[in-house]
Order: C-alpha cells, then structure tokens, then sequence
C-alpha cells in the first residue's frame, strides 16, 4: 500500500509541476494561461529571468516525476518551491492554500520514502574512514 500511496505522490507531484511550469511559459510568452496564476505570484517575480527559471526547473522536475527518473534530486530542487509556494498562499494568497498543503504533504511523504538516500548529506563526517 505504502508503495502505491508513492507512486501516486510522485505522479501527482510530477503532473502538478509541469502543468504549472507550461502553464508558466504561457504567461511569460503574454499568452492566456489555460490556469489562472495569482496576482500576488506574479508581483514576485519582477524579473522575468527568475520566472523563467523556476518555470524551467517545474518542467523538468515535472517530467522527472513523471518517468521516476532522478526522484531524490527532484525532491531536493522542488522542496524550497514548495515552501515557497506554501509560504505564498498562507501569508498573501489564500485561495490555493489546500493544494499547497496537499503539495507539502505528497513531497514529506516522498522525502520519508527516499529518506535512504539522504542520509549521507546529514552525517557529521565529510569523508569516510577507510
């Protein structure tokens, strides 16, 4: 069960991100958006290179998903994203703050899934005794 509840984490994670970073470009290329994006999102980015950034880097880590490849990485570079995006909707936009929630608790129980594969970023010795 722990196995499927995983695969559906990371399913909806990957599909989440990269509907949301084309969803992005659209916005970016003064296109309409097929999802309307927060006002108060878009104010934080007055530079259009950090959106093009972060809308890259949802696109890949969308497709990651998607294709299970590289998933501890993708959980490493999405996580401060989704601080951010829960941060955003707690303290400015509330009208998404439920996915945001949902968002967070789908990539902590993947983080708890791969949590193996980080352990060795948290030991106290850099390199190993041999």
């Amino acid at each position: 069960m722990g196995k499927i509840f995983a695969i559906v984490c990371r399913l909806f994670l990957g599909i989440v991100f990269l509907v949301a970073g084309i969803n992005g470009y659209l916005v970016i290329f003064n296109l309409e958006p097929f999802i309307q994006t927060s006002p108060e999102a878009m104010a934080l980015f007055e530079f259009k290179y950090l959106l093009i950034m972060e809308k890259t880097l949802e696109i890949l880590c969308g497709m990651f998903l998607i294709m299970n490849q590289f998933v501890p990485l993708v959980i490493s570079i999405l996580s401060p994203i989704v601080i951010n995006i829960l941060f955003l909707h707690i303290f400015l936009d509330h009208s998404l703050l439920p996915l945001a929630v949902i968002l967070l608790l789908a990539l902590v129980y993947l983080l708890f899934c791969y949590r193996k594969n980080f352990i060795g970023i948290i030991e106290r010795k850099p390199f190993p005794d041999k």
